[in-house]
């Protein structure tokens, strides 16, 4: 069997066998935000870095606000001298960019994996929460679906306009779900397809959805976790380079218009065991009424990682299939943790919760100690929607409410990680605050 280096160092060579005019690739990893940052390194030094020398890069890179600026976060960023921590290549991550001017190449890396991981680093703190799971022989299968805009590549003094109907020229200003929308937008949403599927991602449905300009892609079902959340994050990436290279721009926002409706990330999650057997159908699907149980009294407390700005937050309740409280139901998709008809064997839950421009890795993280919470509580959920319409329980709608109901959660800190949600919390109120230190026009128009 090859050793680690000397499959790595296999995978960068027969990268540049195949992609003979690339010579950068980008070493990129997502900040706490959910943005990507990293370094454009030359090909031929990948592949010392393959072969074992050192990567590192400055710990509080993952800290960055939402605007790149950095926060007092107790000691980090000023009172500790801004260190280096060691990152790792993630295998199977180097791929091509195709909607770059030049050539060019892009691979993961992490801090999981190495000698010191970096405790609030999203892939770590997912990493942790599955590595504990397969010790207690839980096995998840996971699949996202990200909802997003298309845009006007153009903006009309800041703000967003309608994407324009390639065959009539007339904005796609009009809510629809029709599929002759995906005929219309073929180009550019069939550039973003083999782009992802370029990345190794594995693309499947694609839907029109109901705001103009809004589409939905899925992912197919891994039982990889951590490769699952890789999937969407370097989708989020790939599709709006591919839109700008088209004309358009691409965006997740969760609520870029008060009036349609928002983008969220959807997360399909099954659990099993070492045998393959479905754990969450056991028992009469018992075990699934616990998962469920956890995963809601956990969510008021998860709210900042589920909605990460003050946008997200607008679009809770808004108007179709977006949950105002913590609930269930089954094939409901007004429900927070709806349950999606199938047989025992793919027997999961849908968590529909989080914005399509949460942290992908965070937002499994979350779901998974809720899961695994209810397993090991073994408590009743509450009525499921279908028998109660006004079942559920609140959640914070706003930021710093959201930030003190998870900072302080004891299964949270003992789960995700204490010094990540310090981290994480800080990080969420100083962005929140930051945002608030702008006066708007509407302000002067109402109390000038």
């Amino acid at each position: 069997m090859k050793s680690h280096a000397a499959t790595l160092l296999a995978e960068v060579r027969t990268f540049r066998q195949n992609h003979p005019d690339v010579r950068y690739v980008d070493l990129i990893a997502l900040d706490i935000p959910g943005h990507f940052y990293g370094k454009r390194y030359p090909i031929e030094m990948l592949e010392k870095v393959a072969s074992g020398s050192p990567l590192k890069l400055p710990q509080n890179a993952v800290l960055l606000g939402a605007q790149g600026g950095l926060f007092k976060i107790g000691d980090y960023c000023f009172n500790d001298g801004d260190p280096d921590a060691n990152r790792r290549l993630v295998p199977g991550t180097l791929k091509p960019v195709n909607w770059e001017s030049q050539p060019l190449g892009q691979m993961l890396i992490t801090s999981d994996g190495t000698d010191a991981p970096i405790e609030f680093e999203p892939r770590e703190v997912l990493a942790k929460v599955l590595e504990r799971l397969h010790h207690k022989g839980i096995h998840p299968v996971v699949a996202f679906e990200l909802e997003f805009y298309l845009f006007d590549k153009k903006l009309d003094n800041g703000l967003p306009q309608f994407a324009r109907d390639p065959l009539s020229d007339d904005a796609d200003d009009q809510p629809n779900l029709h599929i002759e929308r995906l005929s219309r937008f073929n180009d550019v949403l069939d550039d973003m397809a083999q782009t992802a599927k370029d990345q190794g991602i594995d693309i499947t449905v694609i839907t029109a959805e109901l705001g103009p300009g809004q589409f939905e892609i899925n992912f197919g079902h891994l039982d990889d976790g951590l490769r699952a959340a890789d999937w969407a994050a370097l989708f989020c990436r790939s599709t709006r380079g591919v839109a700008l290279k088209h004309g358009y721009r691409a965006s997740f926002m969760a609520k870029p218009y008060l009036q349609f409706p928002g983008s969220g990330m959807h997360v399909h999650v099954s659990l099993y065991d070492g045998a393959g057997n479905n754990l969450l159908a056991a028992h009469q699907q018992q075990p699934l009424r616990h998962a469920v149980a956890g995963c809601l009294k956990l969510l008021p407390h998860c709210m900042p990682i589920f909605s990460p700005n003050h946008n997200a937050f607008r679009r809770l309740g808004g108007t179709v299939n977006a949950a105002t409280r913590a609930c269930w139901g089954f094939e409901d998709r007004d429900a927070c943790v709806r349950i999606p008809e199938s047989d025992p064997r793919n027997l999961r839950i849908e968590h529909r919760l989080a914005s399509a421009d949460a942290n992908p890795y965070l937002v499994l993280a979350a779901i998974l100690v809720g899961l695994e919470h209810g397993l090991e509580a073994k408590q009743e959920p509450i009525a499921p929607l279908n028998e109660d319409r006004a079942s559920g329980t609140d959640f914070p709608v706003e930021m710093l409410d959201a930030v003190r109901a998870m900072q302080h959660q004891p299964v949270l800190r003992d789960k995700l990680g204490a010094e990540f949600v310090d981290v994480y919390c800080e990080n969420k109120r100083q962005d929140h605050l930051a945002f608030q230190q702008e006066i708007h026009a509407r302000e002067y128009r109402w109390f000038l």
